[in-house]
């Protein structure tokens, strides 16, 4: 079988195509079927497959092995048939922006620091980009406005397939070594890549691109970029987040950072009062647990801050073991405490009792028990 045409790399803006089925075999619970030629673009390089229908049968996958192209389809289509093949082509557009928009992060932050892209993907809702280098917060902001003018200035994007000879003599970006043609994506003078993807002609059809985090992976930085309408669904999404949280806190749109910086101090405060009110309780608790041998108290919608500080508390006046529980779901959060010695064993034994998890150092452990009554808590305690 002769290698599939790529009608994808004559133009990228083709919809609907009409091709030959060559073959179509049973793939698993689906089909896969190979034409003379296809416009659809198999996974690669990072980017996914084109999605649509050849005549009645939906697209579902498309990848290459050894120059033959393979949809994977919803129902078997005869072979020697001509079918018409349909792309959806807001998908195919969406991946275009997103592919040129790294192109040209990639690109920007190769000319101005020096790192190269050692991984791409475009994922279903964001595209992640890793570079060799770090990237501070103020280098993420030089990047994405530049990127952005790149877009506002309108370049050409071109596809080239420079001979031996004249590969030689360019200079240009490619994760990895490339056996025969090269085909060389140029946007610009802003980057020059190695790329079998899809692109835009121009760079102002990528729209916007959005660079949302950067955070350290493997000795670089992954960047998670958006551009063109994924941009802008975030950029609606975000407006309605931040629209809402207004409404909430009664406060203007372009305020709600200081309304909850506002918001967050008071609580802090809040819970400062709080907790000296509780360390008052438990501290006139802790007087009816003066020496004696044990202390083992329940209290309901304690928080572990509280259930530790109520512990430590019974610990200060009582000679031995201090349990605080606390209801949680079918069992119990506990701290347990001594002021002098080590509860660990206690511990674990509670656990292996009562399917608990948890520990800590010698004078205070916390954790829980998934299956206990208070009956069952109480007789544990009685035995030690």
């Amino acid at each position: 079988m002769n290698s599939t045409i790529k009608l994808y790399e004559e133009d990228v803006y083709r919809r609907d195509f009409c091709a030959t089925v060559l073959a179509c075999e049973p793939f698993g619970d689906a089909f896969r079927v190979a034409l003379d030629a296809t416009a659809f673009f198999p996974e690669g390089g990072g980017q996914p497959a084109d999605k649509g229908a050849l005549g009645e049968a939906r697209v579902t996958d498309v990848k290459e092995k050894d120059g033959i192209i393979w949809h994977t389809v919803t129902v078997p289509l005869r072979k020697g048939a001509c079918v018409q093949g349909d792309i959806d082509f807001t998908r195919r557009l969406d991946h275009m922006q997103q592919h040129s928009g790294e192109h040209i992060v990639s690109g920007i932050v190769h000319a101005q620091y020096g790192y190269n892209n050692v991984g791409f993907h475009i994922g279903d809702d964001t595209v992640t980009v890793d570079f060799s280098g770090v990237l501070t917060a103020d280098d993420i902001e030089n990047v994405e406005k530049s990127s952005n003018w790149i877009i506002w200035k309108n370049v050409s994007v071109n596809v080239t397939y420079p001979s031996p000879t004249e590969l030689s003599h360019l200079e240009y970006r490619s994760k990895k070594e490339i056996d025969g043609q090269v085909r060389i994506v140029s946007i610009g003078k802003t980057d020059v890549c190695a790329c079998c993807g899809t692109h835009v002609s121009r760079s102002s059809e990528v729209g916007i691109i959005k660079l949302i985090s950067a955070q350290s992976y493997k000795g670089g930085m992954r960047v998670t970029m958006v551009c063109g309408m994924r941009a802008l669904a975030d950029y609606e999404r975000k407006c309605k987040n931040v629209d809402a949280i207004s409404v909430q806190l009664s406060a203007k749109p372009d305020e709600t950072a200081a309304a909850v910086k506002r918001l967050a101090d008071e609580n802090i405060a809040l819970h400062a009062q709080l907790a000296a009110a509780e360390n008052k309780i438990f501290e006139k608790t802790a007087d009816e647990f003066a020496g004696k041998s044990r202390a083992v108290c329940f209290e309901d919608n304690l928080s572990p801050d509280s259930q530790r500080r109520m512990c430590l508390a019974l610990c200060e006046k009582c000679d031995g073991i201090c349990a605080v529980f606390s209801k949680k779901d079918d069992g119990y959060q506990y701290a347990i405490g001594i002021k002098s010695g080590d509860v660990r064993d206690t511990v674990k034994a509670l656990n292996a009792a009562h399917n608990g998890k948890g520990g800590g150092k010698p004078a205070l452990c916390q954790g829980s028990v998934a299956k206990a009554s208070r009956e069952d808590v109480e007789k544990f305690f009685e035995k030690i």
